[in-house]
């Protein structure tokens, strides 16, 4: 059971950073378009889209979304 222990990890940071990475860019899109929508980049954002990956990413823009309207 400890083997797979750093796997676990290795897939949390992988997707953690691809999901920051992705929020740092959907932000700048969104600003270059005039849109202000912006999504942190803070520890609850690295939790969420470690967490949940790339759907998390987009829960966290749906929320942005829905406090605009």
């Amino acid at each position: 059971m400890s083997e797979g222990r750093p796997g676990i990890i290795v897939n949390f940071l992988v997707r953690a950073l691809i999901g920051m990475a992705l929020i740092f860019f959907v932000n700048e899109f969104l600003s270059s378009r005039g849109i202000n929508a912006a999504v942190g980049l803070n520890a609850v954002t690295f939790l969420t889209s470690g967490t949940l990956g790339i759907p998390g990413v987009a829960l966290l823009y749906g929320i942005v979304f829905y406090r605009i309207l």
